[in-house]
């Protein structure tokens, strides 16, 4: 494997993105109708390749050699030690090209490259070797009825998954689907987000590599409509979809009015960060928020958007925000020191613009205005914005805006601060900064919300299961318990010779 240094980066930063196709049954193949999408980076608005433009004619196709393959039995009635063989050797491919994977991505999507190799990569490179190893220590259950009577609880794959992604993390995302699905024996069909189809793209021409069968694995590109035509197709037996609430909306009625596949959303967030006066270090529980908030350009599900800080305390926490924040370097992603690159397309800059409009209209206080940051004229780039005096009714506080704005609030006790944090539609992320182990269990136990940092917490985890509740969806992805999405139970009721 590359190292992650600046000489390395450059070697990849403007090469050629080699031909982009297809992993249909198999074969490397355009769609069927021949058309195309351009991929335009962020990072200055160029053409780096062309993906192909999918139809219903490319999701039957898909569709049938994903039956097909599970049919034959091609994967599912291979031995558990080799299908772990496989994953195990499909990780090694990616980790061999960790290095222009990670560019690849950072050129495709705009984060940083740091994250893309640290966070996308590692993650999802980590989450296979994860699921391979898990692959022979996955057993049935065998009960004893009666004397004669005895009966086993085997799980059995579902047939085809789709896995629908999103652009913010689709190695790592994808992982986190990829691999549970096919350590209990299912094929999948992958549809990655338009703005970030490069990486998947070539991630399942590795699996090919790797050695898994024909049909196993494919991936179709293309708009919302080839999702869409996923979640209604008869032969698909479950979605899985990471995204947004409107989407997963039309994801349910689809499986609802069609052959009522199984179904798991994550469909984001609008995380709060409680600060409690007796935080260990202002200084720094206000690093890690500021750098979790501004990871990817705050194109995050769980960034703790909302930051919740005690009175007593809240001049020195807004700060000490501000100066950190103020401090990130915006810029060319593919620059080892950029802390912020480009927004990931004119839609979603101009969406976020919006949102601080609005806010500064209702009465918002802008600490620092993004929109007015020194950031390069090419490219999709905006700075980061701190709101303060923000109404905790208002859009910027109860949407999720995607970007990078953050909003102070004040508090005066522990149940103010659960109220507010659970004053949300959603219910996927939050934090807590106590040096009260009191504190920290009264508020962790209330807070409804899937996954609860405290003092910092940590990254993304494959040993521990991710989702959230109310309108962040339902399923988790992530450790075993994601692998009970992908299988249902059958009992086998043996009567034998008295």
């Amino acid at each position: 494997m590359i190292e992650l240094t600046q000489q390395n980066i450059n070697c990849f930063a403007d090469a050629p993105v080699s031909a982009v196709k297809l992993i249909l049954d198999g074969k490397v193949c355009g769609a069927a109708s021949g058309r195309v999408r351009e991929v335009v980076s962020p990072i200055n608005r160029s053409i780096i390749a062309h993906i192909p433009d999918c139809s219903q004619d490319d999701v039957d196709r898909a569709v049938l050699a994903a039956r097909g393959a599970f049919d034959r039995r091609s994967w599912q009635g291979m031995s558990p030690k080799d299908r772990k063989r496989i994953m195990l050797r499909w990780a090694e491919l990616i980790e061999a090209e960790r290095l222009q994977l990670a560019v690849l991505q950072t050129r495709d999507q705009g984060q940083p490259v740091e994250h893309a190799w640290t966070l996308d990569l590692g993650s999802a490179i980590d989450a296979y070797r994860w699921y391979a190893e898990a692959a022979d220590k996955l057993y049935d259950e065998s009960i004893v009825l009666d004397d004669g009577l005895s009966a086993i609880i085997t799980r059995m794959p579902l047939g085809v998954v789709a896995a629908v992604l999103p652009w913010n993390a689709p190695a790592m995302i994808g992982a986190w689907k990829l691999g549970p699905a096919l350590v209990t024996g299912n094929s999948v069909i992958v549809k990655p987000s338009e703005e970030s189809s490069l990486v998947c793209l070539r991630i399942v021409e590795l699996a090919l590599e790797a050695g898994i069968p024909s049909g196993v694995v494919q991936v179709l590109t293309g708009d919302g409509s080839v999702g869409a035509a996923l979640a209604k197709h008869p032969g698909v037996d479950c979605l899985t979809f990471t995204g947004s609430g409107s989407t997963g909306r039309a994801i349910m009625r689809a499986a609802a009015d069609s052959n009522l596949k199984r179904v798991s959303l994550e469909l984001g967030g609008k995380s709060a960060n409680i600060v409690m006066a007796d935080t260990r270090s202002i200084a720094e529980t206000a690093a890690a928020s500021v750098g979790f908030m501004f990871s990817n350009q705050g194109q995050v599900c769980e960034a703790p958007s909302r930051m919740l800080v005690q009175r007593s305390i809240f001049e020195e926490m807004l700060d000490e925000v501000k100066a950190r924040t103020a401090a990130l370097k915006i810029g060319n992603p593919l620059d080892l020191s950029t802390q912020l690159g480009p927004i990931v397309n004119k839609k979603q800059f101009d969406t976020v613009c919006s949102y601080i409009k609005r806010a500064e209209s209702d009465g918002a206080i802008l600490e620092i205005d993004g929109r007015k940051s020194c950031v390069p004229k090419d490219g999709y780039y905006l700075g980061p914005t701190i709101a303060t005096n923000v109404g905790e009714d208002s859009n910027l506080a109860q949407d999720e805006v995607f970007g990078p704005v953050l909003s102070l609030f004040t508090f005066d006790t522990i149940e103010d601060a659960i109220s507010m944090a659970n004053n949300s539609k959603f219910g996927l992320g939050a934090s807590i900064w106590s040096s009260n182990i009191d504190t920290v269990m009264h508020a962790t136990q209330r807070i409804v919300a899937g996954n609860i940092n405290v003092n910092g917490g940590s990254g993304p985890l494959v040993e521990l299961p991710y989702g959230g509740f109310r309108e962040s969806g339902f399923g988790r992805d992530r450790s075993f318990h994601a692998i009970e999405k992908y299988a249902d139970l059958k009992n086998i009721i043996i009567r034998t010779r008295p």
